[in-house]
């Protein structure tokens, strides 16, 4: 016989009905963030919006630190989509070797810097509806640029906020859009780009994947899912 299938509350912890009290379990959740990580920012280096949303796209699959050991030499070579346009594949892909899937990623930054300079004249748009219609760019993607490139708040919906939102009952849903369209009915909206920052920083640290640190987390007293095996 097999193992018994888990509940749902045992895969999501109880959280309030109302949107109200959702919002105000999460803003203590916010508070404490926010005193352990002051400081969080953007992992990716970049000087400019070009910057930023290629090393955003290569960070797929792939570490921020990693993306960061092979862009200094990426933009030395390519500083603009102009140049990255017209780079040779075979060049691109020895700078990227390093990151894994490098030939796709290379053919997705030629792609990119061609639907740069094809539809906006080699200039980043500050919008997230003409950003998704670049080669490579989702939502993710969009909100990673306009937080951090352009001041939009946008919530980044990557592994560690969807995991972390879920284990703390701010959404329930396993797909990114559907969990981002929950968390920006909670969470307050000039602070989207700050709390993103501050949940991938906990996740990484102290909330992982497989063996969260709960009895060194900070949050241990408040997190509806610290009792939840």
């Amino acid at each position: 016989m097999g193992q018994p299938k888990k509940s749902r509350s045992r895969r999501f912890p109880p959280r309030p009905r109302s949107l109200a009290g959702r919002r105000e379990q999460a803003a203590s959740i916010l508070d404490r963030l926010a005193e352990n990580y002051p400081d969080s920012a953007c992992a990716l280096v970049h000087r400019n919006a070009f910057e930023l949303l290629v090393a955003t796209v290569l960070s797929a699959q792939t570490t921020d630190a990693r993306v960061n050991s092979v862009t200094p030499t990426l933009f030395a070579h390519f500083p603009d989509p102009t140049t990255m346009a017209s780079a040779p594949l075979e060049v691109l892909e020895e700078i990227l070797h390093p990151l894994g899937f490098y030939r796709a990623k290379a053919r997705s930054l030629n792609g990119l810097a061609n639907g740069l300079i094809e539809r906006f004249n080699g200039v980043v748009p500050a919008t997230l509806e003409e950003l998704i219609t670049l080669p490579g760019v989702g939502r993710k993607t969009a909100n990673v640029v306009l937080g951090n490139a352009f001041g939009i708040p946008g919530i980044t919906v990557d592994t560690h906020v969807g995991r972390l939102s879920r284990r703390w009952g701010w959404t329930r849903e396993t797909d990114p859009v559907k969990a981002e369209m929950e968390l920006a009915k909670i969470l307050p909206q000039p602070q989207w780009t700050t709390i993103c920052h501050r949940v991938i920083d906990h996740g990484r640290q102290v909330c992982h994947s497989r063996k969260p640190a709960c009895l060194e987390c900070p949050l241990a007293d408040i997190c509806p899912s610290f009792d939840i095996e």
